[in-house]
């Protein structure tokens, strides 16, 4: 009876907790947990959370970033998968292929890698460049025409 209740009371804190990796901190090995994860050194290994990871302007991490949420100031060599938000700050350079829900990239952001973002790579293909009439938008000039294929269709 009170083991079950001091369980779910142990999960709660658990997600509500908070790490931090300090500036100047190197960790070579994978991190895992269940609470907010804030990174200022570097990690060289794969990252884990079941809530939200923050990786600040000096950070840098040499491998896989899996999270709820994340926001990403710092440097990335590797996958990023977000299940919600991922918001890339200015100071983002993120080399790898990201996976999020939703994605802010804000300007100043670098990005080298594929970006998957609600529906998979393979349900998506990109049909011929949209035919535009002279009064266009030089942003819609650029644009071409994105086709979500249907699975079993």
């Amino acid at each position: 009876m009170f083991s079950s209740a001091k369980k779910e009371i142990n999960q709660k804190e658990l997600s509500s907790s908070s790490n931090i990796i300090g500036k100047g901190t190197n960790v070579e090995g994978s991190l895992n947990t269940s609470g907010n994860l804030r990174v200022e050194g570097r990690v060289n290994g794969d990252i884990q959370t079941k809530a939200k990871a923050v990786l600040g302007d000096t950070s840098v991490v040499e491998g896989s970033i899996i999270a709820q949420n994340a926001e990403i100031g710092g440097k990335v060599h590797g996958t990023i998968k977000v299940s919600g938000l991922l918001t890339l700050k200015a100071t983002a350079v993120v080399e790898g292929n990201i996976t999020a829900s939703k994605l802010v990239f804000e300007a100043g952001a670098r990005f080298d890698g594929k970006c998957s973002m609600g529906t998979s790579l393979e349900n998506t293909k990109v049909a011929q460049p949209i035919t535009h009439k002279k009064d266009s938008s030089p942003l819609e000039r650029g644009a071409q025409q994105v086709i979500l294929a249907k699975k079993g269709g």
